[in-house]
């Protein structure tokens, strides 16, 4: 049950996802927009950031707290 609600849910966000990254790539379309290289790298820097801190959400926490000791 709680696979089947994650796999859903996994499939639409992800799409969802996939779509607006497509939205952002048609704003490379010179002739309709313009930009500067300092605008793009902030979008994209922005995007893997987000990404990045999303898929650390899924690795296996260790307990890398260190803990006091007198010996």
């Amino acid at each position: 049950m709680k696979s089947e609600k994650f796999k859903e849910l996994a499939e639409n966000r992800v799409n969802r996802v996939i779509d607006d990254i497509r939205k952002v790539a048609n704003l490379s379309n010179k002739t309709r927009y313009e930009y500067s290289d300092t605008q793009i790298k902030k979008i994209f820097t922005a995007i893997e950031e987000a990404t990045k801190e999303a898929k650390s959400q899924f690795q296996v926490k260790n307990d890398t707290t260190k803990k006091f000791s007198l010996d």
